[in-house]
């Protein structure tokens, strides 16, 4: 069965179209733009023009592939930044002028649990396979979801941080100052408290870490020249270099960021709070490492087509 499945987040839109066929997918299109659609949503409360026309822009291009290669099934799903506006209904009405479909607003409860799918999924065909239960963390732009299962999700949380949302409130210089990164270690930990309030994390032996500042950091762990999806995917990051690259991200200036060859564009602003929030994780919960995962929410989604089609 072939599938499409839309990730609207607060720093990127994505499209996975796959092949899915006795359980394995196989990737058809996989494809990303950064479009910021959350920028200054924690201050204002609403998406701005410049971030709808570039989202719409984006989704554009997605239907143009869409159409092209015929899925049976395509779900659009829209996470953190559209939970929290109040201009949702201008969103919702240019996503259906352009897919003819309606984008699924989903809570922090459904983004978890699609997280936990789609990165647990294929876990066991990694050389060497992380132990459950696992603890699945999916650094958004607008917030970071916590789940622990084993076979599937048994508790999970979604809490209001994210490498946009701290980005915008706390670490607007260039580069941060130590009292911008405490105000947002600060909220980071707050967070991390409420997520040990509902989910029993010390029952993990193995953290999942997602999405692009897990991947990013990874990437610059590694000592990779540019950004490479087979490598980073199943990799193993000790505390000790993700704490490194953390302390030399917040320390650059946007140029010094910039010149980072695995570092997206649409990653340079925002990538010394993402890479904070894990640090403080793998600090706060004393995991000595984080298996690196490609395989996220969109995959989740992907696969949620084949086992509840619409």
């Amino acid at each position: 069965m072939r599938v499409a499945a839309i990730d609207c987040g607060t720093n990127s839109i994505r499209l996975l179209i796959a092949d899915i066929k006795n359980g394995t997918l196989t990737d058809v299109v996989r494809t990303m733009e950064i479009v910021r659609l959350g920028e200054g949503v924690d201050k204002t409360g609403e998406f701005s023009q410049a971030a709808l026309e570039r989202t719409f822009a984006a989704i554009e291009t997605f239907a143009v592939l869409i159409s092209k290669h015929q899925p049976e099934q395509v779900r659009f799903v829209a996470t953190s930044a559209s939970r929290d506006v109040s201009n949702r209904d201008e969103f919702v009405d240019g996503v259906v002028s352009r897919l003819g479909i309606e984008p699924d607003i989903i809570s922090g409860d459904e983004e978890a649990a699609l997280s936990f799918l789609g990165a647990t999924a294929d876990l066991v065909n990694l050389n060497d396979p992380p132990t459950a239960p696992y603890l699945v963390i999916d650094i958004g732009g607008g917030s970071t979801e916590f789940v622990l299962g084993t076979t599937g999700p048994t508790a999970a949380i979604s809490t209001n941080v994210g490498c946009v949302r701290m980005t915008e409130r706390h670490l607007i210089s260039d580069p941060a100052t130590p009292q911008q990164i405490a105000a947002a270690t600060s909220d980071i930990d707050a967070a991390i408290d409420l997520a040990y309030g509902a989910v029993p994390i010390a029952q993990a032996n193995s953290l999942i870490g997602l999405a692009g500042s897990v991947t990013t950091v990874a990437a610059i762990a590694l000592g990779l020249s540019e950004y490479d999806s087979t490598a980073i995917h199943g990799s193993r990051i000790s505390a000790q270099d993700v704490h490194r690259v953390t302390q030399d991200l917040l320390a650059m200036t946007r140029a010094e960021r910039a010149k980072l060859g695995p570092m997206h564009e649409g990653r340079i602003d925002v990538i010394g709070s993402g890479a904070l929030v894990l640090d403080r994780i793998m600090i706060r919960t004393g995991l000595k490492q984080v298996v690196v995962s490609e395989r996220d929410i969109l995959d989740g989604i992907a696969r949620g087509l084949i086992s509840n089609p619409s």
